[in-house]
């Protein structure tokens, strides 16, 4: 089962979508057909045996629309620099939606990236960058290996800037509010300098403030460049807000010093300098505590980067080099000594040791390597001393591609962020907006240039949409970022969101509550035959077959040192077994119902079955020459963890299914081992996403937990895919979560860090709307009108500087969540 997204053309409304969407469900392979009207693309789960791009771009032509060629659309990703709230990433992303060819653009704030779908016929990346610089922003090429510390020794540098413009501005404001507020706490004791007092000296108090205000001005001077440039491109942001603000008050605060300076001395007490300055140093002090908050998000990230050594120790014709990461290649023999840590993925050639391998899966305790183990770059060696052949280097690595997928989804938004996404659009012209109508209707009623002044600075400054933009992203960063410490990759927020959901958890058996490597334990014979004249017959029947009692069978034949012989011929049967021709003899090995169906009378080996199979164990009929000589039975231990990370599925309210292809005595026995209620026993592997369907149906939200290369349909149609990290490469591409533990644990470990993640983005956006729905109205003067108390700008910048740092610092709170969090 595949599933692929399609540009779809032609589309103008709901029903044109949903006329898409029915039409290619209906058509026969199609599992599922989701058409999206926004991005106008349709993505579609297939069988690729029965359904092609032909196909499926015949039927939507059939419905009277388009569908463009899966290989014109390309993905790419790019850096923004420039953004400072959720007003900003909505500017970017309808200037990327504009462009004729961009489909499916998202912009995330937390990250500063840009991810989007591009038909390279029609839009190139050059256009791309244009339409982000135009918009007002600076697109910028992602990290790759080689540029990772460069990118963050930039960011580095960029927070020591913030930092010392902070300090800037807060050195010149502070003794501004001192000028500004001395003189109105007599009593106190609070002495202002004679020749400032504004009754006897009015002209050098407004100049000494004046002065005083414009380093400030510098220091928050990108509040004005922004501000100002975003304004006059029709993307006004946060920073516009702060620029027209204090910009108002400052040049109020000029105009009052003239006024002064001609004589008008009444204006000392009306100059608004400590409104400009203090409120850019408090705007300046949130942005800067938000991003010193961001970069902890990314904490994870940065722990698995440093998790790789710089060098690596490789021997040649017996002569050890310590050589750089980069110079080490696939095939290359690296030396790695007690405690150090392994440079690239490998295989074992000599040496025995325990290896730490927590930070890649969160497993505790240490992994024992022999000859023939695999070692992953990044783990830590333990005691012995090890020679290895590297399998992969560079991208290829498993500590690479967790790095890469985890940075992946931390660039994925959540569903639940969409209303905050469309809310953002309209955010800061509907508060420019407010603070217009606001300053007019009071002046209306008669209040003074100096009242109206204040409620239209106030209620721009107030006004936070990076509380809002940060909401989500920042939580899903933290939130993955914990998961891959963990263990538990999720790839991205729609995963994340999904997952918190779910009531019901379905576990495919062999591999996943079980150690997926069953040994053969039984053998009955039927017949006069020797027993490993049947065995070596068997075994060289079943070399060819991939299936894991026919392993066993294989391993245990070798194990007895017999000899085993090619077939002559060899067909695999799906589902139940293999028909073979070896010696010249004609041998079946599969299920009870190959043998029905081969005209095979098993009527003899009935107590057989029912004790081995009563036994919890595997069972396999042997067949030669059309007459029934064995049956083999295969145990595959449970894992030692399973039957407790079922009791926590439990614990969660989950409910818990066993799904197997084995008879239903077999699969009874490992499931009571484990405790497992429902079992789904004698499923064909096409069977598995019917049996995932059929529990949907039933109005369950359900994930799927597999390893298996037939897994991958079921992966795909459950609402979450979890696929065993430890499994095949095609289970883990096909999932939505992976588990890097070989255990179940990881599963309840997901839900739990999913339900914390999403109840913490609640929390974040029930703040953030909060803060906005009653702080805009209390700047502008609503409360004040029937009696309480009227907001000054300073303590309106304080307030918005504040929201943004609670978010971020709620989402914080998640680096400390653990798998008892379970609620």
């Amino acid at each position: 089962m595949k599933e692929q997204s399609f540009k779809v053309t032609g589309m103008t409304c709901s029903a044109c979508s949903a006329a898409v969407q029915r039409t290619v469900s209906k058509m026969e392979g199609v599992s599922q057909a989701e058409v999206n009207l926004a991005t106008e693309t349709l993505r579609v789960s297939f069988d690729e045996n029965n359904v092609d791009f032909g196909k499926l771009q015949a039927a939507v032509e059939r419905a009277g629309y388009g569908l463009v060629e899966p290989q014109a659309l390309k993905r790419a990703e790019l850096g923004i620099e420039g953004m400072t709230c959720a007003s900003c990433s909505s500017a970017v992303e309808r200037a990327l939606k504009k462009l004729d060819g961009v489909s499916e653009a998202s912009v995330n704030l937390a990250t500063n990236r840009a991810a989007f779908s591009y038909d390279p016929t029609k839009v190139k990346l050059a256009q791309v960058r244009e339409a982000i610089t135009k918009a007002g922003y600076t697109p910028l090429d992602l990290a790759t290996e080689d540029t990772r510390d460069a990118e963050q020794e930039k960011r580095e540098k960029a927070l020591n800037l913030m930092r010392f413009r902070l300090i800037t501005a807060i050195v010149f404001a502070a003794p501004i509010l001192y000028i500004a507020m001395a003189h109105m706490f007599p009593k106190i004791g609070v002495p202002l300098p004679a020749f400032m007092n504004p009754h006897t000296f009015p002209l050098v108090f407004a100049l000494v403030q004046l002065i005083l205000t414009i380093p400030v001005l510098i220091a928050g001077g990108r509040f004005f460049r922004v501000g100002f440039k975003t304004l006059f491109k029709g993307s006004p942001n946060m920073d516009t807000l702060v620029a027209i603000g204090t910009g108002s008050a400052f040049l109020y605060g000029v105009y009052a010093t003239v006024l002064i300076y001609l004589g008008d001395f009444g204006f000392a007490q009306h100059l608004y300098f400590e409104s400009a300055a203090v409120v850019i140093s408090l705007v300046m002090l949130g942005k800067f505590l938000e991003a010193v908050s961001k970069s902890k998000t990314s904490e994870a990230i940065k722990k698995l980067m440093n998790l790789r050594p710089q060098t690596a120790v490789i021997v040649k014709d017996g002569i050890e080099m310590t050589v750089a990461l980069d110079e080490v290649s696939v095939g290359d023999v690296v030396l790695v000594r007690p405690g150090a840590a392994i440079p690239v993925d490998g295989t074992v050639l000599d040496g025995a040791s325990s290896v730490d391998e927590s930070m890649l899966t969160g497993e505790s305790l240490p992994v024992e390597k022999q000859p023939g183990s695999p070692v992953t770059g990044g783990s830590i060696n333990g005691e012995g001393l090890l020679h290895f052949t590297v399998t992969r280097v560079g991208e290829d690595t498993a500590l690479s591609k967790i790095i890469h997928l985890v940075e992946e989804a931390q660039g994925r938004k959540a569903p639940i962020a969409k209303l905050a996404d469309i809310i953002s659009g309209y955010f800061v012209p509907a508060v420019l907006g407010v603070a217009v109508l606001a300053a007019v209707i009071w002046a209306l009623v008669g209040k003074d240039f100096n009242f109206v002044l204040n409620i239209f600075v106030t209620v721009l400054v107030i006004a936070c949409p990076c509380a809002l933009g940060l909401a989500t992203p920042t939580a899903i960063m933290v939130g993955t970022g914990k998961g891959a410490e963990l263990g538990v990759l999720i790839k991205g927020g729609e995963a994340l969101e999904t997952t918190h959901s779910i009531n019901a958890v379905v576990l495919d058996k062999t591999g996943t509550i079980t150690q997926g490597k069953p040994e053969l334990t039984d053998i009955v014979r039927y017949t006069a035959e020797e027993e490993t004249s049947v065995l070596a017959l068997t075994a060289s029947a079943e070399r060819g077959s991939e299936h894991p009692i026919a392993r066993a069978i294989v391993n245990a034949a070798q194990a007895r040192n017999l000899s085993l012989l090619e077939p002559e011929q060899f067909r695999a049967i799906p589902g139940r077994g293999i028909e073979a021709v070896v010696g010249g003899r004609r041998v079946l090995a599969g299920s009870a119902k190959l043998l029905v169906e081969h005209n095979v009378d098993i009527s003899g080996s009935t107590a057989d079955t029912l004790r081995l199979s009563g036994a919890g164990k595997t069972l396999m009929y042997i067949a030669i020459d059309s007459a029934l000589y064995s049956l083999m039975a295969a145990a595959d231990a449970v894992k030692p963890t399973s039957r407790a990370a079922v009791q926590q599925l439990k614990s969660l309210g989950l409910e818990v299914y066993m799904l197997t292809g084995d008879n239903s005595a077999t699969a009874k026995a490992v499931a009571e081992t484990v405790g497992i209620d429902h079992v789904l026993s004698d499923v064909l592997p096409d069977g598995k996403s019917i049996e995932v369907q059929k529990l949907q149906s039933q109005g369950k939200r359900v994930a799927m937990v597999g390893d298996g290369i037939n897994d991958a349909p079921a992966l795909v149609q459950a609402d979450v895919g979890m696929a065993i990290g430890t499994g095949t490469d095609v289970a883990v591409e096909s999932a939505d979560v992976v588990l890097m533990r070989g255990d179940l644990s990881a599963v309840s470990a997901a839900v739990a860090l999913s339900r914390a993640t999403i109840r913490n983005i609640r929390q974040n956006l029930f703040w953030a709307f909060a803060y906005n729905v009653i702080g805009i109205p209390f700047a502008a003067g609503v409360f004040f009108a029937f009696g309480g108390p009227l907001l000054t700008p300073v303590f309106a910048g304080a307030a918005m500087a504040l929201s943004s740092v609670s978010v971020v610092t709620n989402a914080l709170r998640l680096k400390r969540f653990h798998l008892k969090d379970k609620k």
